[in-house]
């Protein structure tokens, strides 16, 4: 990872952490420098790289200002230059199904393993929540509920490194969770089919089988992935006919 990058991310946990609010000035670049750990070099290309997505504004002679909050970064970040690949090539949407495979079954035969009653606990509120969500048809915060069901699974693994992953990938999971739902979730027998998916991998972590959660997760994605392929398959299909129709 480049020098810059490094201070991005570490400037961006020192604004989360200062609790700093849209408009503030950033403090001065001497104070920055020492806060962080970095030269004053970096300091300025970190800022620049911000700056060029209208994260941070600088001004001369009056400091540079925090022009987002950090919960509005991955908007810029990930989910609009995801939106854009999607777009050109939606097959990205599958290989982002398969890492999952390989880290989530990772992470749930770990959690099976480690996980601690408090962790077991933020794995079934996330699993509740989803739940809640769905119910009340509001499918937004239910792809949130359902991101946030896999990271608890991630966390409960207490793998320092695989914690990190899933957490810097929380924005990607999220937008591949919600693209899934926006298909899988309009048939009502699939909605039944992804809550007792949720619900088996849960139960096989609280009974601390690692290979039942192992393959309840893959199972869970992997299912997803083929309902998502029959869809777009039926709706080329429709598409097709419907040109057909029309000569």
């Amino acid at each position: 990872m480049k020098v810059s990058d490094q201070v991005v991310q570490r400037l961006r946990l020192l604004i989360e952490q200062s609790n700093m609010q849209v408009g503030e000035r950033l403090p001065a670049e001497r104070k920055l420098c020492e806060q962080l750990g970095v030269s004053r070099s970096s300091l300025r290309e970190a800022i620049q790289q911000l700056s060029s997505i209208g994260i941070l504004l600088s001004k001369a002679g009056a400091g540079t200002y925090l022009q987002q909050l950090p919960a509005t970064w991955s908007q810029h970040q990930i989910v609009e230059p995801l939106s854009s690949l999607m777009t050109q090539d939606p097959e990205y949407r599958f290989d982002v199904q398969e890492a999952r495979m390989v880290l989530e079954g990772g992470t749930a035969w770990y959690a099976a393993q480690r996980a601690t009653p408090a962790d077991l606990e933020n794995i079934r509120q996330c699993y509740e929540q989803i739940n809640h969500f769905q119910s009340l048809g509001d499918d937004a915060q239910a792809a949130i509920a359902d991101a946030k069901f896999h990271l608890a699974i991630a966390e409960a693994s207490h793998n320092l490194v695989l914690i990190q992953m899933m957490r810097g990938l929380f924005d990607l999971l999220q937008y591949n969770v919600m693209l899934g739902r926006r298909k899988v979730y309009t048939a009502p027998r699939h909605f039944e089919q992804l809550h007792d998916q949720h619900l088996q991998v849960m139960n096989a972590i609280v009974g601390q089988d690692p290979e039942a959660a192992r393959k309840a997760v893959c199972g869970h994605i992997e299912f997803v992935v083929q309902q998502v392929r029959l869809i777009d398959e039926e709706e080329a299909r429709r598409q097709r006919a419907s040109r057909l129709n029309r000569i």
